[in-house]
């Protein structure tokens, strides 16, 4: 999926996070849209970035507070 497309989902559905897993379906990562929106206004920034090409670039606020949630079950 690319940053333009995941902050599209994101924005239909009104959250500002995003999880990314992987080919089995196991959370890999998570990106926020404050993240995505630093990199797609990045000097670095394509059209063809995909999100796996910037984990653990654009969400770890929201990643650390996922594993506390997921801890804490």
């Amino acid at each position: 999926m690319t940053v333009e497309v995941a902050l599209s989902v994101m924005a239909a559905a009104r959250t500002g996070h995003l999880a990314v897993c992987d080919e089995d379906g196991r959370c890999t990562d998570v990106v926020t849209r404050d993240g995505l929106t630093a990199v797609r206004d990045g000097s670095a920034y394509t059209d063809r970035i995909r999100l796996r090409d910037i984990a653990g670039v654009a969400g770890d606020d929201a990643r650390r507070r996922a594993r506390s949630r997921q801890w804490s079950e």
